[in-house]
């Protein structure tokens, strides 16, 4: 019998693992933007809706919860970098060998949530994010976008009109635009998304909304807290 193997995912439509990011991307974007997932804190939902049988969905969290960023929780938690909160965030949920986990981090990240504060959600574009990006490319003249799998082998076709409606991207999904010049997509075990693309276009994108996040460099991995940036 012969093994079935996957055709090479195309690079527009996946996601970059366990390497170093802009070399993944090599001949397909010129720049990847890091997103970094807020934290958030409920104003309008019950704290207690915060569980896997209740979770509240995505119009919910938008419309009854504030934004925390990063650089905030470096402030109320005492941590000192972004990489340290990268690399609490991935520690909480058993992302990391135990040699680059650290629980001293993940514990001053769980103290926050006496304030009722709540961790990003790893490996999906949380609905704090996620119809500000579609607006910012729709506003640089998209109507439609392709929503596929991490791995570029389903996709659909969707208006941006009803992706802001409707929550319609899967878990570590990939959103693109037709003429494959712009990627967003989510690495499963990660409280970021990449945001791929010329360094033009992202620079307008920017512009249009100041996301929180960084440039990769070209050494900069997946796992990018677990060193100095």
């Amino acid at each position: 019998m012969t093994d079935r193997v996957l055709p090479t995912p195309d690079k527009y439509a996946s996601c970059s693992y366990d390497e170093k990011i802009v070399s993944f991307y090599e001949g397909q974007f010129e720049c990847v933007y890091i997103l970094l997932h807020p934290f958030f804190k409920p104003t309008a939902i019950d704290i207690e809706r915060f569980c896997p049988s209740a979770w509240p969905d995505k119009h919910e969290i938008i419309n009854g919860c504030d934004s925390i960023s990063w650089r905030e929780i470096i402030e109320l938690s005492g941590l000192n970098s972004l990489s340290d909160i990268d690399v609490g965030l991935r520690t909480s949920i058993g992302g990391l060998k135990k040699e680059f986990s650290n629980e001293q981090f993940s514990n001053k990240l769980a103290e926050l949530e006496q304030e009722n504060i709540i961790h990003p959600q790893e490996g999906d574009i949380p609905p704090l994010l996620e119809n500000r990006l579609l607006r910012t490319i729709k506003e640089l003249g998209h109507n439609w976008l392709w929503v596929g799998d991490e791995f570029g082998t389903e996709r659909k076709s969707h208006r941006i009109d009803d992706l802001l409606e409707k929550d319609e991207i899967p878990s570590h999904g990939c959103v693109f635009t037709h003429d494959h010049s712009l990627l967003v997509t989510t690495h499963w075990d990660s409280h970021c998304s990449f945001l791929c693309s010329s360094k033009e276009v992202i620079e307008k994108i920017l512009s249009l909304d100041p996301f929180e996040g960084f440039y990769c460099t070209p050494n900069t991995e997946v796992y990018w807290g677990t060193y100095e940036i």
